[in-house]
């Protein structure tokens, strides 16, 4: 049976305090709705997309700090855990619902889930004119322990391998239909165990900046292509200049 993922989700996991200053703002970025909470605290939600199929979602955490984990949409999630466990994974949760969440070699956390998902939402279109939508995910890899990373999931995922998209990124790619692109970013420093975070594309930068900003976003640096933003509860995303 194949670990290959039909669907990926996206979840922004919010520090202690931060999931309603977090959820305001990202559903103001999105143009989504919110379902309703879910879980023992209720502290599950997603973001629900007009038209399409939903592939971000929200967690209050209890403890830690804010992060990005994935869900990956499988057929059958104890089968896919063992498979990541023989590439190296190690199992956190086997929960009785029947996801399992994992850490990847690296110390990135995702889960297995079965959650059936198909249609890619598309881009929302601002009173401006400028379209935007949140079309990728970037794992952040301290560089030793990149090349172990990169080959646990291009082996767990069975996806294409781009290996020098440019200095420090590469990339896997996944089907068209799925809702996130994936890259791969080889860190300069340290900072411990493999991260994430969100990249959205846009047709005007500077307008989706001043979009964001007025959400309650803050600039950290412009680069050529992408502009690193935090959110109001310091959540770090990037805007990029890559058309929807």
């Amino acid at each position: 049976m194949t670990t290959s993922p039909f669907w990926v989700s996206a979840f922004l996991d919010f520090a202690p305090g931060g999931f309603d200053r977090g959820v305001a703002f990202w559903r103001g970025v999105t143009g989504y709705g919110l379902s309703e909470r879910r879980g023992p605290a209720g502290e599950f939600a997603t973001l629900v997309p007009s038209a399409g199929d939903d592939y971000l979602r929200v967690q209050a955490l209890g403890v830690g700090d804010g992060r990005v984990h994935l869900d990956l949409h499988v057929e059958n999630p104890t089968h896919a855990a063992e498979a990541a466990i023989e590439l190296g994974a190690h199992v956190l949760v086997r929960h009785e619902l029947g996801y399992v969440v994992l850490r990847s070699p690296g110390g990135f956390v995702f889960c297995f889930v079965t959650h059936p998902a198909s249609r890619r939402p598309a881009a929302a279109t601002w009173p401006d004119g400028n379209r935007s939508r949140v079309d990728q995910v970037c794992l952040d890899i301290p560089p030793s322990s990149y090349d172990e990373e990169v080959a646990f999931w291009r082996t767990l995922t069975g996806w294409d391998h781009e290996p020098s998209v440019a200095r420090e990124f590469a990339r896997l790619h996944p089907p068209d239909e799925q809702p996130l692109r994936w890259l791969l970013q080889r860190l300069d420093d340290e900072p411990g165990a493999v991260g994430a975070h969100l990249d959205l594309c846009c047709d005007d930068r500077a307008a989706e900046q001043a979009r964001h900003e007025a959400l309650g976003a803050t600039l950290v640096r412009r680069h050529e292509h992408w502009t690193v933003m935090t959110d109001p509860v310091g959540t770090t995303y990037c805007i990029t200049r890559r058309k929807p």
